[in-house]
């Protein structure tokens, strides 16, 4: 295992994200020629690199931590090691000999026995559910879309589930595509949280029904669309929109696309100037995920058809802070198509029984 979590600080940005998603963890352990430990590369290095500017082709040697926390094989013990942990929230923990060259290493689930502990965290999520679902058909002719099943259970059951293990239990949901059998679901549910329902008396859009909330929620709050699962520290999203004194934050995967052609730029005589074969290009990708003030909701007109991009090219022109979280791209599966859907059949585990 340690060998997979070990890189030299010339890998890619993007290959260091690659290696993470292999690994399963969140770090990896920066060496030089002599493996000795030069630093560690978390993903939240990764994220503060890209907003400050950095591509995804470019090297890690800017942006990993220069100042790790170490143990030494001779000094350690598995009670250092986890008050290290849990004073830090650290994923990994390098272990050095006196000449600092990397022997082995610690981790939050070799130490506890599980994942780590997830914080907990005041605050509301919303869920907007109140889409046709359209491009499941016809599957959502019969079900609305928050209760396709994934596995044992709907997928707005697994964003729910995710939520509550920071400590988190109040949610709406907004819904108006067969609300009657939402409602019927959380009914049955009973469960040890709030589920509050806000029906739109007809479709408002992607934004249009966060109106009816207005002087219901009352400080920062999490929006979802409700074909989205996000695999992210959902605590350290919200101390980053705090931080940065964000209006609305959004979270954003990074997406690599590569043409499977040959990319021809022509000049203005229509002739060929160069020929780029399957060239390759990365873009932050909108997750539908966010974390929004109050004070945005204001801005919604009330009882009108408004889509999330309209929102956010009005906070724009009004001067609002828009941030944006960049997360791995295999940390989001969107349900609402098809082969992300399989996808995140494939992703989630089945839990035994």
């Amino acid at each position: 295992m340690l060998s997979e979590l070990v890189v030299k600080k010339n890998i890619s940005i993007k290959l260091a994200l690659k290696k993470i998603s292999q690994v399963g963890l969140k770090c990896l352990i920066i060496v030089d020629d002599q493996y000795q430990v030069v630093g560690t590369l978390s993903d939240g290095d990764i994220r503060k690199g890209i907003i400050e500017g950095y591509k995804i082709t470019d090297s890690v040697k800017s942006i990993y931590n220069q100042s790790p926390i170490v143990l030494n094989t001779k000094t350690y013990s598995v009670d250092t090691a986890k008050k290290i942990f849990l004073q830090h929230r650290l994923d990994i923990i390098p272990i050095i000999n006196d000449c600092g060259v990397l022997e082995d290493c610690m981790t939050w689930d070799m130490v506890f026995g599980g994942d780590k502990i997830k914080p907990k965290i005041k605050a509301t999520v919303v869920i907007m559910a109140g889409g046709q679902g359209t491009r499941l058909k016809p599957f959502t002719s019969i079900l609305p879309k928050p209760l396709m099943p994934i596995h044992d259970k709907p997928v707005i059951k697994h964003i729910i589930d995710r939520f509550h293990e920071y400590g988190i239990d109040d949610y709406w949901v907004t819904i108006n595509h067969k609300s009657n059998i939402m409602k019927a679901y959380f009914k049955e549910l009973e469960p040890d949280y709030c589920i509050k329902t806000v029906s739109e008396s007809k479709p408002l859009g992607t934004a249009g029904s966060l109106r009816l909330l207005y002087e219901r929620v009352h400080t920062p709050f999490f929006v979802s669309n409700c074909d989205v699962l996000i695999q992210s520290d959902y605590a350290d999203l919200l101390d980053f929109h705090m931080s940065r004194q964000c209006d609305l934050t959004i979270v954003a995967a990074i997406k690599h696309y590569t043409l499977p052609y040959g990319d021809c730029e022509i000049g203005h005589d229509g002739m060929l100037e160069s020929i780029k074969e399957k060239p390759e290009y990365d873009f932050l990708v909108n997750t539908g995920f966010y974390v929004m003030n109050p004070s945005v909701l204001n801005m919604i007109p009330k009882n009108t058809y408004y889509n999330m991009d309209q929102l956010i090219k009005d906070m724009k022109t009004k001067g609002k802070v828009v941030g944006v979280y960049p997360i791995n791209d295999k940390s989001w599966v969107d349900i609402g198509q098809w082969d992300e859907y399989k996808k995140a059949l494939s992703m989630i585990e089945v839990a035994p029984v």
